[in-house]
């Protein structure tokens, strides 16, 4: 996998993956792909091009369509919201930003799935004597052969060395998504999304599938196509951590939240990318009501096509956790499930946080610990973990070794909003979610 959406190459060969796991015919065109050369970006651009008109194999399980109304068509109808009252969902959202944020820098000394492996990490935490993860990750001096923590984040996130959070796209995509429903409200469209990217986000701070579309909005492409033009990102977890900010904003309404979601999601992803979006959304949302992490999980569901890949794996989770398997297990089974999807994919990252959630219920330092010692995307899933877990619980139940280095400050890559206040951004969703979402600009 190559990750560069300005690799035309590596585009090619990842959307061959892509189109591999969906269920299409692709080897006619790998064939004739490998007898050309494809150093050359215009070659590999045609045959990006080709994989397009192949046509899927017959017998393919899924359901899975990307417009809303088609979405929308294979949901069960949507249950009355419920209000939580005002107190409460001031405190649980603040609770969840706070979650999010210490979940995120939890993950981030080891956000690197290839290396990383939950095997690896176990081994890690072993040696530093931190096994089960209940804290930030140590950092051990000096560094154990074989074992290499994100240089760029070990002397700001590991423990006793946070001092504020450090800055995260997983951090950055909430807070674009309060500014941009302060601006635009319930009538947000995949269009203000895109112009809010490239007025406030540096192009190199965000990745994979955004990185692509990125590139396709600059070079001029209609918004309606950038998200299945040459990125073969497009069903990888990028959606899914922006979901957050709608979950917050509709408490007890996890529909709402979630048809929210998807003018977010759409602009970059399709299929299970927008369903994971919509899904951490509505997971949020019903946290506010649902009084535990698995009924939140399963009115998470509702929202979910019932025949996609992402309601298979986390009806599966459910499942294992239902029948009494351990952490352990669970996590063995995930990985022999999923495992074949790039470290940086929706579906098998969902059902690490589903299983996080299920087997930490009622522990936030559990639930986030065990969510990032399941590997793969670390920090998103410690981040997305985190939020369910600080909305579940409320603000007095987040440890203070998590909450307390946070310093209510975090930093950001979008413009106008770094060293922000924790606190601050928090009432401003708490404003939107009492208030119900309209336009009134940012200030």
């Amino acid at each position: 996998m190559a990750f560069d959406a300005l690799d035309a190459t590596g585009i090619f060969w990842d959307e061959v993956a892509q189109r591999r796991e969906t269920g299409y015919e692709v080897e006619h065109v790998v064939a004739a792909a490998r007898a050309a050369d494809l150093s050359d970006r215009d070659t590999a651009r045609a045959f990006t091009d080709d994989l397009q008109a192949t046509t899927r194999s017959a017998g393919w399980p899924y359901e899975e369509p990307s417009e809303l109304v088609d979405i929308l068509d294979t949901l069960p109808a949507a249950t009355a919201p419920e209000r939580p009252a005002a107190d409460v969902v001031e405190d649980r959202i603040h609770a969840g930003w706070l979650g999010r944020i210490a979940g995120c820098n939890l993950g981030k000394p080891i956000e690197r799935g290839s290396h990383w492996t939950s095997g690896h990490i176990r081994s890690y935490l072993e040696l530093a004597g931190a096994y089960p993860l209940d804290d930030y990750i140590p950092l051990i001096d000096p560094m154990p052969a074989g074992y290499e923590l994100r240089e760029e984040w070990r002397d700001i996130t590991t423990r006793g060395n946070v001092h504020g959070s450090a800055r995260d796209d997983d951090i950055d995509y909430p807070i674009l998504g309060l500014h941009l429903l302060e601006q635009r409200g319930a009538a947000l469209t995949p269009a203000d999304v895109a112009e809010a990217w490239l007025q406030l986000l540096p192009f190199k701070q965000v990745f994979t599938a955004e990185r692509a579309v990125y590139r396709n909005l600059v070079h001029g492409l209609p918004v309606a196509e950038v998200a299945r033009h040459h990125n073969p990102y497009r069903e990888w977890i990028g959606a899914q951590i922006r979901g957050d900010i709608f979950g917050w904003t509709h408490p007890g309404d996890p529909r709402a939240a979630a048809e929210l979601a998807h003018r977010d999601a759409s602009l970059s992803h399709t299929e299970n990318g927008v369903y994971g979006e919509m899904w951490s959304a509505a997971l949020v949302s019903a946290a506010f009501v649902a009084g535990g992490a698995r009924a939140a999980v399963e009115r998470s569901l509702d929202h979910v096509p019932p025949r996609s890949r992402l309601a298979e794996a986390i009806g599966g989770v459910l499942d294992q956790h239902a029948g009494g398997a351990s952490w352990d297990d669970a996590l063995a089974h995930i990985q022999a499930t999923h495992g074949h999807y790039s470290w940086i994919h929706t579906v098998n990252n969902a059902a690490l946080v589903v299983a996080g959630l299920l087997w930490g219920d009622g522990d936030y330092a559990r639930t986030v610990g065990l969510t990032v010692m399941g590997g793969w995307d670390t920090d998103s899933n410690g981040a997305t973990a985190g939020s369910v877990a600080g909305v579940l619980l409320g603000t007095a139940a987040l440890p203070a070794r998590f909450v307390d280095p946070l310093e209510d400050r975090t930093r950001s890559a979008l413009f106008g909003y770094d060293n922000s206040a924790i606190s601050g951004l928090a009432a401003r969703t708490v404003r939107l979610a009492l208030g119900g979402i309209g336009s009134q600009s940012c200030q």
